[in-house]
């Protein structure tokens, strides 16, 4: 608190006598008066004796110069310098603070021009007012960093959707260019085998040949419809096998509906629950039904430009690369796709083959498949996007 009778330090306290300018480095020598570190020891180095350039003080020894910290710290007040410490007009202090004319006085002022007016103590007005400051500027700087971080936000979701766009466009390109040429090398593949079994079965001929026999080789080469032999075709319906697919093979873009019989793939996924045997990568699906050393045969209508139907072992990869875990892409799984709107596949395990029949109104013989079973069989599907596959009851209308 500053008193009544407070003593007002003139400006020529804080004054050098030697460079006529406001002290820098103040040192007080034993006489009282102060001067700037360096005015003084030039003053000295000069003169042979030493003695107070402003009262002619002479010492026997040079004292030592030590900066006068309270001083010091009068005259160098990081916040403001001396000039606006001092009153321009009565010379005196600012210590005052008038709020009435929101201005720094002093205690002249105080008598005389401001007499009746509002007055506080300047420094603890001076200590709010940096308070106040402070936190505007603190609230300032966070509403600005929460902008920033907010903008930032934004740029980082813009920019992951864009990346999303493209990277979606990217595979569908991918995909397109994929399956255009797996449907090249799915026709001459067929042709191949086609020829193959053609060749394997003239080879295998006799002297006599069954009508069987004789009309898998006629639709060889031009590949006219070949009605199945009544006789086969009861065979066919006595072993027919109902399947229903297992929801714990499905892949999380294959959508499973009619009680598990029918599946579709789409883009959106399905949060199926984790399981081991499910298809991390390939879009598959098995049968729950396990066939082994018995005869099963089975309908499917087939809807979509891409898909694969055939059977696996039970031990075909679920989280490998395509062509581990892909049907008919190892020595896991046989498939064939010949397209038709209504498949049939029969199975007979103990002779190790699997034929592929186009249903209509009547039965053709599509291919046929020859190897040797060792372990159960399982009936699976491959699709490509927005195609379908429903497991069917027997089409019983067939001319035979």
């Amino acid at each position: 608190m500053i008193s009544e009778d407070l003593v007002f330090v003139s400006q020529d306290e804080f004054t050098c006598s030697v460079c006529l300018s406001p002290l820098t480095d103040p040192i007080t020598i034993p006489c009282g008066h102060s001067f700037c570190l360096q005015c003084l020891a030039d003053y000295w180095d000069q003169r042979q004796e030493c003695r107070c350039p402003q009262c002619a003080s002479t010492f026997a020894t040079r004292p030592e110069l030590h900066i006068n910290t309270v001083l010091n710290e009068v005259l160098t007040d990081p916040d403001v310098n001396l000039k606006e410490k001092i009153c321009a007009k009565h010379h005196q202090s600012l210590n005052m603070f008038c709020k009435t004319d929101d201005m720094c006085i002093c205690m002249v002022c105080v008598v005389n021009e401001h007499n009746g007016h509002t007055m506080v103590e300047l420094e603890p007005e001076t200590e709010e007012k940096q308070v106040k400051g402070g936190l505007i500027s603190m609230e300032n700087e966070v509403e600005e960093h929460e902008k920033s971080l907010t903008d930032l936000i934004c740029c980082i979701e813009e920019t992951r959707r864009k990346l999303m766009e493209r990277f979606r466009e990217r595979e569908r390109m991918e995909m397109e260019k994929v399956e255009e040429v797996m449907e090249k090398l799915d026709e001459e593949i067929e042709e191949l085998e086609w020829k193959d079994t053609e060749l394997r079965e003239l080879m295998d001929t006799k002297d006599q040949i069954s009508p069987d026999w004789f009309l898998l080789i006629v639709c060889a080469v031009p590949r006219p419809p070949v009605p199945l032999h009544t006789h086969r075709f009861f065979c066919l319906l006595a072993d027919f096998c109902p399947l229903t697919l297992d929801i714990n093979t499905t892949n999380k873009h294959l959508h499973l509906s009619e009680g598990n019989k029918k599946v579709t793939r789409k883009e959106t996924e399905i949060k199926y629950p984790d399981h081991p045997d499910r298809f991390e990568w390939c879009p598959q699906v098995l049968c729950r039904e396990a066939l082994t050393g018995t005869r099963c045969y089975w309908e499917v209508e087939c809807s979509g430009c891409c898909m694969r139907i055939g059977v696996t072992y039970e031990g075909l990869g679920r989280n490998e690369c395509y062509w581990q875990c892909g049907l008919g892409e190892n020595e896991e799984s046989w498939f064939d796709t010949p397209y038709s709107p209504r498949l049939g596949v029969y199975l007979d395990w103990p002779a190790g083959s699997l034929s592929f029949y186009s249903v209509s109104h009547t039965m053709t013989l599509l291919h046929r498949l020859n190897t040797s079973f060792t372990k159960p069989l399982y009936p699976g599907f491959w699709l490509g996007m927005d195609a379908s596959i429903t497991i069917c009851p027997l089409m019983m209308s067939c001319d035979h």
